[in-house]
C-alpha cells in the first residue's frame, strides 16, 4: 500500500484511516448509513486520488457514490447488518470492502448488470453495482457473513 491509499479497518461499520500521518489526521469514523459512507469516501478521494489526468470527473463521482449507496444499504437491508467498510485508493481506481452478517451471495452478483424484467420493490442495486464497477467479488468471512469487494474505476 503506498502512503496516497487508505484502509479504514475496523468492525461494526467503523473506520479510520491507515498509515503515520493519515492515523493522526483521521480519527477513527463510524459508518452506519449510507449517508456517512459517501461522506467518508468523498474524503478519503479527495484525500488520496492522484493521477495524472487530475481529479476524477463529476460523473466517475456520482458513479463510486451510487455504488457506496447500493453496497451499505444491502448490507443493512438483507445482509443483517453493516459488519465492517473498508475504502482505499489505488491507481485503478476506489477499492471498497462491504462486511455484513448474511453468508447469503445475491443471486445476482456477477451478473451482466442489466437490470431486472420486473420490479418487484427492489432489484436494481446489484445490476447498478456490477455495471458500474470493474471488478465484483463476494467471499464468505470465517467469523460468519460476507464481504462484497468491488473496484469502481475513477477515470
Amino acid at each position: 500500500m503506498t502512503a496516497m491509499e487508505r484502509r479504514p479497518v475496523g468492525d461494526h461499520g467503523t473506520a479510520s484511516a491507515e498509515g503515520p500521518s493519515a492515523e493522526a489526521a483521521r480519527p477513527p469514523v463510524t459508518i452506519t448509513s449510507a449517508a456517512a459512507a459517501r461522506r467518508y469516501v468523498r474524503s478519503v478521494v479527495g484525500e488520496g486520488w492522484r493521477s495524472p489526468s487530475g481529479p476524477p470527473t463529476e460523473a466517475a463521482m456520482i458513479d463510486l457514490l451510487l455504488v457506496v449507496s447500493e453496497l451499505v444499504t444491502n448490507a443493512v437491508r438483507h445482509g443483517g447488518g453493516l459488519a465492517g467498510f473498508d475504502v482505499r485508493v489505488t491507481e485503478d481506481g476506489v477499492r471498497l470492502d462491504v462486511r455484513d452478517y448474511s453468508p447469503a451471495v445475491p443471486a445476482a452478483a456477477h451478473g451482466p448488470g442489466m437490470p431486472p424484467r420486473s420490479h418487484e420493490g427492489s432489484g436494481y442495486g446489484w445490476p447498478l453495482i456490477n455495471r458500474l464497477s470493474s471488478q465484483v467479488d463476494v467471499r464468505g468471512r470465517a467469523e460468519g457473513g460476507k464481504t462484497i469487494s468491488v473496484l469502481v474505476p475513477l477515470t
